[in-house]
Order: C-alpha cells, then sequence, then structure tokens
C-alpha cells in the first residue's frame, strides 16, 4: 500500500455534549491522508458511528447523510477522502506515528468546548505509517489522581497541595469496548474513542500526551498538545413531577439535545441512572445538572401512562425549574388490578460493572416507582448470590410504600440444577436450601426446589419458560416436541404432575414457545397459572415492568404481598405487555381466580348443554402509526410481546380471542386508542374445558376452569400424546447433568410423570375425529 510521504495522524474527532452544534475552528487543520484502502477504513467508520449512538452521542443527520454517501462511493481513493471530509472538521488534535513509531501531536479544527460535570464524546481517527497493534493511551497532568494513598499502602503518600486540586480538573479515558478492539489494528487509517470529564466550569487548559506504548513518544515532548477548552457550566434544573391525580410523583425522562444526544452522558452515569438507559428517574423536588442550551425531554411514568414531549430550555445563569404533568390513559390500580414484576434483578446481566455485587435497594425502588410498579420482586440469583442475598429477610423491603411493595427473593439461576430451567421463588421464609453451605451444594435438578419453596408458603415456578422449547412453527399449540435443552420451562413437563409448579412465566421469550406447553398441560386437566416478568436486566434491560402480571385487589386499598402472590397462585390474573389489558375476566359471573365450585379457585360447575357468558373489559394503545420496524419481526424477536403486533391491517384496532382449549372459538374487533371496550361473548361446552381470553401476541388471561357434569378436564389426545412424549425427551436432555446421588429418585419422579400421562391419554377426548 503506497501512502503520501507526510506526517501520519491520529485525530481526534469531537461529539461533544454541549447543546449548540459544535464548529470547527478555522485556525487550524490537518491534511488529508491518502493511498489507504477504503473498505476498512469504511468498516471502521460504521463500528464508530454505531459506538457514538450507543453513547447517546451520534452523527448529527447532515453528518450522518454525507457519511452514507462516502460509503456508497464506488471510488476507494474518493471513499476515503469524503469520511475524512466527514470527521477531520471535528477533529481536536492529530497525533504523528511515524514508521519508527513514534507518536507525536498537533492541535486540531475542533470546537474546543466540554461541559462541567459530564463527559463529553470524542473519536480517534488514526493514520498509523508503523502499523502499530498496541492500545492508543492519551493521559494528562490535570487529570492525575489528587487521593493520598492510604495509611496501609507500602508506597509513601502523596501530599497534594492547593495548586494540584487546582489543576487537576480534567479526567481522560479511551473507550475501548465493543463493537470497537482494545488495540489498534495497524491500519493505515481508523478512528478511535475518547471521553473527557470536566470538574469545573470557564476557561481551563489542559495538556493531553498521547504514545501507543512506553518508549513510543517522539522527542522534545512532541506527543503532548495544550488546549483551552470552554467549559460550559451546567445548571440545577429541579424536576416538580405531578401524577395524574395531582399529587407529586416520580416521572421517567430523556433529555435530549439538538443534536439528538442523551443527557446526561450514558457512558458515564453511575447508580441509580443506569448507564443501559436513555431514560433517569427523578423524584419529585430532585434536581438533573445540564449545561445550558435547548432540550426536547420526554416523559411518562410506564406504560400506563401516555409519553409525552416537550422542549426545555436551560438558562446561562442561574437555577432552573420545570413542572412536569402525568398523564394517564389508563389506571389499572384503581379498578383494583395491581400490577407487578415478579423477576428483576439488582446485579448480574446489563449491571456488568460490578455483576456479582450491583445495585442497592434504593435504586431499585426507584426505577419501580418510576415505572409505577406496583409490586416488584428482586431476585438474588447466581453470580450476586453471597452479597445480594444480604438484603433478603423473608418481608416486603422498608423502603416499600402503601401503593408500591419491593421484596428480594431467589431466582434458582446459576445453581446445579439450572440445566433442567431457572426457577422463581416468591415468598420465602429461608432463602439457603436446608444443609447447603454453597450454592455447589443445591440439588442439580428441579422438583425438589419447588417442592421445598411451596413447603414453607412460597409460591414457585419457571422463570423466561421459552428457553429449550423452541420450535419451528407459529402454530399455537406446537405438536412439534421441542429439544427441550434450555433454562425455561423444561422440567416444568414433570413437575406439574406432582403439584409443584404454581406459576409458568411468560411474556420474555417467544410466546409460541412458552405458551404451548402450557396450553398442552391444560388440555390434560393440570392448573399452573401464567405470570409476566422481564428477567430485567438480562433478556430485557430496557426497563422494569416491560412485562407484567395484573393481579385483582380490593380497589383503592392499600397492596399486600401476601394477596398478590396468593393471586398468582390462584391466577386471579392476567399477563400482558402493560400496553394491553383483559380486566374483570369473567364467566357466568364467576370471576377469573375467584372461589367456584367446592371452593377451588377459578372452578366454575355447569351441566350438559348450560351456554356460558364470558365478560372482559379491554383496553390498549397503539400508535396512530404502526410500527413496522415491531409487528413485520417474527414472534421469535424481541420484543416477543407487544400490541404493535396485535394490530388488525394499518388500523387502530386489536382482536380479543376467545380461546377453549388452546382453539380460537370467536373474536371480537375493539378499538386500541386508550379507551376501554366491554366485551361478551356467548359459548355452550360440549365436554369439559379450560376457557381464556387473550390479544394475540400483547395479553393473555388465566383460565376459568368449566367442569361439565363433574368431569375432569380431559380435552386433547394430542396434548396427553405431547406430554408423554415431552417426558422422554427432557429426561434423555437433563439426567445426564444430574448427579449420580439424586438420580434415582429424578428417576422415580420422571416416571410417575409417565404414569399421569398415560392415564390421562387413556381418558381424554379423541380430537383426531
Amino acid at each position: 500500500m503506497r501512502v503520501r510521504a507526510v506526517r501520519q495522524w491520529v485525530v481526534l474527532a469531537i461529539c461533544c455534549a454541549a447543546t449548540l452544534p459544535a464548529r470547527a475552528d478555522e485556525n487550524y487543520s490537518l491534511p488529508l491522508v491518502d493511498g489507504v484502502a477504503a473498505q476498512p477504513v469504511a468498516a471502521q467508520a460504521e463500528r464508530i458511528a454505531s459506538v457514538l449512538e450507543s453513547l447517546g452521542s451520534p452523527l448529527s443527520p447532515e453528518q450522518r447523510q454525507q457519511l452514507d454517501a462516502a460509503l456508497e462511493n464506488g471510488s476507494d481513493s474518493d471513499s476515503v477522502k469524503q469520511i475524512q471530509q466527514v470527521l477531520d472538521p471535528l477533529c481536536l488534535a492529530g497525533v504523528a506515528i511515524n514508521p519508527e513509531g513514534r507518536v507525536k501531536s498537533e492541535i486540531g479544527p475542533a470546537a474546543k468546548q466540554l461541559v462541567q460535570q459530564g463527559w463529553t464524546v470524542f473519536l480517534v481517527k488514526v493514520h498509523n505509517e508503523a502499523g502499530v497493534t498496541a492500545p492508543l493511551r492519551c493521559t494528562s497532568p490535570n487529570a492525575a489522581a489528587m487521593h493520598k494513598k492510604s495509611s496501609g499502602s507500602a508506597e509513601p503518600a502523596n501530599e497534594v497541595s492547593s495548586r494540584d486540586v487546582t489543576q487537576r480538573w480534567l479526567d481522560v479515558q479511551m473507550f475501548d469496548e465493543p463493537p470497537l478492539n482494545s488495540r489498534l489494528s495497524g491500519l493505515g487509517l481508523e478512528y478511535r474513542v475518547i471521553e473527557l470529564f470536566s470538574r469545573d466550569a470557564g476557561p481551563r487548559e489542559a495538556e493531553l500526551r498521547f504514545d501507543a506504548g512506553q518508549g513510543t513518544q517522539d522527542l522534545g515532548g512532541r506527543n503532548a498538545v495544550s488546549i483551552l477548552f470552554d467549559c460550559r457550566r451546567a445548571i440545577p434544573v429541579r424536576l416538580e413531577v405531578i401524577d395524574d391525580s395531582g399529587e407529586p410523583t416520580t416521572g421517567q425522562f430523556i433529555f435530549r439535545d439538538v443534536q439528538r444526544r442523551v443527557l446526561p452522558a450514558r457512558s458515564r452515569r453511575l447508580a441509580p441512572d443506569f448507564f443501559f438507559h436513555d431514560q433517569i428517574y427523578r423524584h419529585h423536588g430532585e434536581t438533573v445538572l445540564m449545561p445550558p442550551g435547548e432540550y426536547e425531554v420526554t416523559y411518562t411514568r410506564g406504560p400506563e401512562y401516555h409519553v409525552r414531549k416537550r422542549k426545555m430550555t436551560v438558562p446561562a445563569e442561574g437555577d432552573s425549574s420545570e413542572r412536569f404533568e402525568l398523564e394517564r390513559w389508563v389506571h389499572l390500580a384503581k379498578h383494583g388490578w395491581i400490577s407487578g414484576d415478579h423477576h428483576v434483578h439488582a446485579a448480574g446481566c446489563s449491571h456488568y460493572e460490578s455483576p456479582t455485587q450491583g445495585v442497592e435497594p434504593a435504586d431499585m425502588m426507584r426505577h419501580l416507582l418510576g415505572e409505577d410498579v406496583n409490586v416488584g420482586c428482586v431476585l438474588t440469583w447466581g453470580p450476586c448470590w453471597y452479597h445480594q442475598k444480604q438484603f433478603f429477610d423473608g418481608k416486603t423491603h422498608p423502603l416499600s410504600t402503601p401503593q408500591h411493595l419491593m421484596r428480594y427473593d431467589v431466582e434458582v439461576s446459576g445453581f446445579p440444577s439450572s440445566h433442567a430451567g431457572h426457577l422463581v421463588l416468591l415468598r420465602l421464609q429461608e432463602d439457603d436450601y436446608p444443609d447447603t453451605a454453597r450454592i455447589e451444594d443445591w440439588p442439580s435438578w428441579c422438583l425438589p426446589i419447588l417442592q421445598w419453596g411451596k413447603s414453607q408458603g412460597g409460591v414457585v415456578g419457571f422463570a423466561h419458560s421459552g428457553w429449550g422449547l423452541q420450535v419451528d412453527d407459529d402454530k399455537l399449540p406446537s405438536y412439534e416436541i421441542p429439544a427441550f435443552d434450555g433454562i425455561g420451562a423444561n422440567e416444568f413437563i414433570v413437575d406439574v404432575t406432582h403439584d409443584a409448579c404454581d406459576i409458568i412465566s411468560s411474556v420474555d421469550t417467544p410466546i409460541v414457545w412458552e405458551l404451548s406447553i402450557w396450553y398442552h398441560t391444560l388440555n390434560c386437566g393440570f392448573k399452573t397459572r401464567i405470570s409476566g416478568e422481564t428477567d430485567f436486566p438480562c433478556i430485557y434491560d430496557d426497563r422494569v415492568g416491560l412485562g407484567r402480571v395484573y393481579v385483582k385487589n380490593e380497589p383503592q386499598a392499600p397492596v399486600d404481598f401476601d394477596k398478590w402472590v396468593d393471586g398468582l397462585r390462584d391466577g386471579r390474573s392476567y399477563c400482558c405487555d402493560g400496553l394491553t389489558h383483559l380486566y374483570d375476566f369473567k364467566v357466568n359471573d364467576l370471576g377469573v381466580g375467584e372461589p367456584g365450585a367446592d371452593g377451588q379457585a377459578s372452578t366454575l360447575a355447569v351441566k350438559q348443554g348450560e351456554p356460558l357468558t364470558i365478560s372482559v373489559n379491554a383496553a390498549a394503545l397503539l400508535q396512530e402509526q404502526p410500527k413496522n420496524e415491531i409487528r413485520s419481526k417474527p414472534l421469535s424477536d424481541k420484543p416477543y410481546w407487544h400490541v404493535e403486533r396485535a394490530r388488525i391491517g394499518d388500523s387502530r384496532e386489536v382482536a380479543v380471542e376467545l380461546i377453549v382449549n388452546g382453539i380460537v372459538v370467536d373474536q371480537k374487533k375493539v378499538p386500541a386508542d386508550g379507551t376501554t371496550a366491554p366485551v361478551t361473548f356467548e359459548y355452550t361446552p360440549e365436554r369439559s374445558c379450560w376457557v381464556a381470553l387473550r390479544v394475540f401476541p400483547a395479553a393473555h388471561t388465566n383460565p376459568v376452569f368449566v367442569e361439565v357434569d363433574g368431569e375432569p378436564i380431559r380435552a386433547s389426545k394430542r396434548s396427553a400424546q405431547w406430554c408423554l412424549d415431552s417426558v422422554d425427551r427432557c429426561w434423555a436432555s437433563k439426567s445426564p447433568q444430574i448427579r449420580p446421588t439424586e438420580l434415582a429418585a429424578a428417576e422415580k419422579a420422571y416416571e410417575h410423570a409417565r404414569v399421569v400421562y398415560r392415564e390421562i391419554l387413556e381418558a381424554a377426548h379423541d380430537d383426531a375425529k
């Protein structure tokens, strides 16, 4: 590759977090580089654009358009030139790496702007004549540590003078996380990312020193540049957050500047603000530090509220106050339906900075309040077990309020039994399995853990049910036998026959995979209830409560955790995406989950030929314009449950479907404009059956079990055969991972399940005719 014989440059291209578009300083310019292959430069430029987007500092629409044009240019030399023309006007500094690997730098034309108490994101453009593959580093005497060494250190403590405090106003960090590599690629031209943080406001000079490893600095200190920055003052903005009722509350906010960049900068957020969110949550009266300028604010409080946008101006001087009045489109708690997310985590997954410790209860409570989740179950699991279990005490957390409860419980994940399915254990009184001192001591299959949880009054079941139950078709129920090779409701097929499973979780895995096994077991007469969850921040890290379950409570009464979790167990509930609701579901005036025949929840006794009247209140909220980016996705792609997928054509309607023994027998269209529509069906069953309602794939009620002339539900030989075959498939998949000392007990439990399904198969209705 031929490279022009001029100084070779590493260039920093600024994407400043200031509120006004950064303008290039015409006093500085940097030479263009030619003779470089276009394809790797273009690929790296795409990754840089992606990183800027993820950090909340995207290229402007004009810059993006110019970059796209450069990437589409068929000429290598023109394409490389145009890419540089997009980025070079933003260059903060140039750093030359000569053939001997020596580094020197020069000031570039970018606007020299930082923001007080904020991080400014820059790009790094590397023209690397030496083909160096070491990390590119940037240090600064203005960013040196100011803290004394601890008295226990073997090194002498460094005294920090008042001058040091004044001079050390900056922090500098290279961003080298995926999709970027931590090292230079060795290409002649590439871009990197660097972030600068300003403690102060006003004019501040900083010296930036670049190198590519020890000894690469050029002679005479030419690897350093001294830059005078204008650090714009941040303003504390007090937020008045007013609920639909007129009371102070907690809101969700996304602040974007005129270039659509998210503030506060995501890359340096600390709890309670999570770096993997655009939004932050603030209580009424709290503040957010913002640079002066114009902003667009998106604000809401969970899916029962409208999402609103408005402009906000932060003045250059003085404090600022903004009032945000939230507006509901539906209020389920007023009707006695209490929302919950029974599966959220305070550590692990997207909490990657400290996955074994995570965040504190106050941080999780803020997010539950900000999404108006009435009951949040924070589950401690494998990676964070030994740290987070300190917050478990068998009670609702003291930070709970009368209408918003938080409780710490357990997900059995990262334990020896995980291969057979992850378990949700709610309302435990003791979180350590008997005679165990470590995670590794727990059972290596699920049934004994479920039975132990139930024995102490817990409500238990399987998490993210669809994993391991993948099928190729979208028919519900599917009659394909899945591999039973994952961590969802795999061993559920066995444990349900032991009356050991109260709930099966949904919303956070593909709907056909998770509902098929549930439908088949309901057709066999089992009565496990469905619940909704997010597995935040693992499967979904968008927000808590994206998948929800609503449990019937007395209207306006304080939320009671015991009653709420009993409602999960009894099926006095429905699950949904939060934007679609089916509440007050009744069959012949028996409310779902309410005591019926012989005191059994949701059980209705009728005589042969007796008609059923099925009623529900349906409410949903679709935006006026379809979102093709959601509804065009296959059901196996996220979001798995979403009202947009239920839209009928291009209308603003959805269909409420009447489900009998897993089959759609009737449906009615309802508006999805935020209004509530009463829906009624008439149906006369020929035999005992289960009846439920759904908006596919966005909401599902629990069933009402209709017993005709006292006969049990034996709805389908095909379902019974599916269950019987699935026991064998599950055993083949799971038994190799069960400890030898537990294998005999597990084999006996699996054989029990086979016997039960054979008896059901013998008595079941022949649905093949």
